[in-house]
């Protein structure tokens, strides 16, 4: 099951998303990461820390999925 994780905004990058979930501390460690286990983000292979994100979109990185939701105001 995906672990959901609420966003502000429309959108988040891919670095930020994955440092907000605590699989990275910070963000130099994103390109690395990517660099050894590129994400599948909706199902297709992603290598871009900067790729953007959308509410609804789905991440897969090793053994996290993560599912985007947006906060309610």
């Amino acid at each position: 099951m995906a672990n959901e994780i609420p966003i502000r905004g429309e959108s988040i990058r891919l670095g930020q998303l994955l440092k907000l979930a605590g699989i990275i501390d910070s963000g130099s460690e994103v390109k690395a990461l990517l660099a050894v286990q590129p994400a599948l983000v909706n199902g297709q292979s992603e290598d871009r820390r900067g790729r953007q994100l959308h509410v609804g979109d789905t991440v897969v990185i090793g053994e996290h999925e993560l599912y985007i939701t947006g906060i309610v105001s």
